[in-house]
């Protein structure tokens, strides 16, 4: 396909993916269509309705606005609580939907949504931490800090911190960060630990330094999309550790871009180990590095050769993996399902463990990213 092409075949996907899906039954949610269980409020919803807000942004088509708000509305009531949400299972994936309370209060000026800000921040006050000072990324995993938690978290936290909190907890934040830098990247390959125990209690921890063993990609691409969207949020006003926060942004696409496949531009599910059997090109991770590269290169946080490559890794992953079912429908493949440490399953972090979830089509994890960086690419 041509580029118009994709992007034309890419508008009839969101549209269709939004005509077959509600906040009772979204065909996006593979893990919950799976599991038969009802609908709960949840971060892989999160991430599509930030997508598509941030379509409405760029394009003002209000189907866009009026889906997210009628999706978000079925959970958040009026009196600031939200449906389904215990903030005292005090899990960080469930404050990455709040984030999208912030557009939806902007545009729509519904009270409801500024009360359910205060709901949500109301966990990150209690919620349990690490000696450093790192939330962990769930009650049932004491002591961890999970790459991905970065973004699931700090871009609510210092947003809401810096509009109505005086910026109060942004530096908070901020260390946050820079103890996952000195504790959770590996010097050698300048790349990042999908998981931290500072108990090194955990059979996946190194007992030596508590990381898990591998560079999983897609908590990879969390992490690149917490740095930009921690920035963007903190603004200049904390100057230094809004640069820092940047130049850590910049290190590692600089990293990245030593294993960044040739042919396609995209990346694989273990970053470093292309050549491994059972290691694959996977589309969640790929996207959102695109959307950190093209969103960095747009507001100045990265070089302008970065936004190329970034639009080199979208079409990279469309020509891949964006196709019509035998139907004529849209399917977007090569999706990892989900990927965690410890619990039942025993995830260990291996390289066998990562290759053997599943890999699923139409899941928002590699949807709602490819669609952000669709955005951006329509941005520049």
């Amino acid at each position: 396909m041509t580029h118009e092409e994709t992007k034309k075949l890419l508008d009839e996907y969101v549209k269709f993916l939004m005509r077959e899906s509600d906040a009772e039954h979204p065909m996006w949610n593979i893990e919950k269509v799976r599991s038969g269980k009802p609908n709960k409020w949840n971060y892989i919803d999160g991430c599509m309705i930030t997508a598509l807000l941030r379509l409405y942004g760029i394009t003002g088509d209000k189907d866009y606005l009026d889906f997210a708000d009628s999706f978000v509305s079925f959970f958040v009531q009026e009196d600031g609580s939200i449906k389904t949400y215990d903030p005292e299972e005090y899990n960080l994936d469930n404050v990455r939907p709040a984030c999208n309370l912030f557009a939806l209060y902007d545009l729509t000026g519904k009270e409801k949504y500024r009360l359910a800000m205060d709901t949500v921040r109301g966990q990150l006050e209690k919620h349990p931490r690490t000696d450093e000072g790192n939330f962990w990324h769930k009650k049932i995993y004491p002591n961890q800090v999970w790459l991905d938690g970065l973004y699931m978290a700090q871009p609510f936290y210092t947003e809401y911190e810096r509009r109505y909190n005086k910026m109060t907890g942004c530096l908070d934040s901020f260390k946050q960060f820079r103890n996952v830098y000195r504790l959770m990247r590996d010097a050698g390959t300048g790349l990042y630990y999908h998981g931290y125990d500072e108990s090194r209690e955990m059979y996946w921890a190194d007992k030596e330094t508590g990381h898990s063993p591998n560079f999983w990609l897609r908590a990879t691409g969390w992490y690149m999309a917490a740095l930009i969207d921690t920035a963007e949020a903190m603004g200049e006003e904390l100057y230094n550790e809004y640069r820092t926060l940047q130049d850590t942004l910049k290190e590692l696409a600089d990293t990245l871009m030593n294993y960044m496949d040739p042919e396609t531009h995209m990346f694989y599910q273990v970053i470093n180990k292309p050549e491994a059997e059972g290691n694959y090109l996977e589309t969640s991770g790929s996207a959102l590095i695109a959307y950190a590269l093209l969103k960095g290169s747009r507001l100045g946080y990265l070089p302008e050769r970065f936004g190329k490559v970034g639009e080199e890794i979208f079409f990279g992953i469309t020509d891949k993996y964006l196709s019509r079912n035998a139907d004529g429908t849209p399917r977007l493949g090569g999706i990892c399902l989900v990927a965690g440490l410890g619990g039942a399953q025993h995830r260990d972090g291996s390289l066998e463990y990562y290759f053997s979830e599943p890999v699923v089509e139409n899941d928002a994890k590699g949807t709602g990213p490819l669609i952000m960086a669709y955005t951006e690419l329509l941005s520049r």
